[in-house]
């Protein structure tokens, strides 16, 4: 089947590291205070453990976010865990605002991620996206980052490694925080 040349392309056969990156619609600010972070943040954990995916690295902001997860025996189950986190979190922010039937999110993004080097460096950036924003100075002081909990729990040897890798050079689609 060809590639539908109007929407991003998820090739979820495959098992492995995928970093995925969705925008709110309209990149709208929606998630723009503590609780709403809060909720994208605590869903996308619930999910993730319910579907079977190994979250390595994550960063919530107000327009978008990014992860970073190890597939179960294959990909196909993201889908359907995106499809869940916002159906959910669309239903509990519309809720909130009395806007019945908003459209909060827009599209997701998924890239498999194979090769180390760009794994390496594609886990640098998620941790360090707030900062790329402008929303702090240290990713660890981000509590809807993994950075701190990264920092935390990494050996050493393995946190030197990932935060020395530059990420000047990562393409990402990333969203301006408004």
């Amino acid at each position: 089947m060809p590639d539908w040349p109007h929407s991003p392309i998820h090739r979820l056969g495959e098992c492995g590291a995928f970093m995925v990156t969705a925008a709110t619609y309209q990149k709208r600010p929606f998630l723009n205070t503590p609780a709403r972070l809060t909720l994208v943040q605590d869903t996308l954990f619930e999910l993730a453990l319910r579907f079977g995916w190994l979250l390595q690295a994550w960063a919530i902001l107000a327009n978008h976010y990014h992860f970073i997860a190890q597939s179960p025996h294959d990909g196909q189950t993201l889908r359907a865990l995106i499809k869940t986190l916002h159906g959910r979190t669309s239903h509990h922010l519309n809720k909130d605002d009395a806007t019945r039937g908003r459209r909060v999110w827009y599209q997701y993004w998924d890239t498999v991620l194979t090769y180390e080097r760009s794994y390496y460096a594609r886990l640098n950036y998620v941790h360090q996206n707030p900062v790329k924003h402008g929303l702090v100075r240290q990713a660890e002081q981000y509590p809807w980052c993994s950075a701190a909990w990264f920092a935390r729990t990494a050996t050493p040897a393995f946190y030197r490694r990932i935060t020395a890798m530059p990420i000047d050079r990562v393409n990402v689609l990333d969203f301006p925080v408004q």
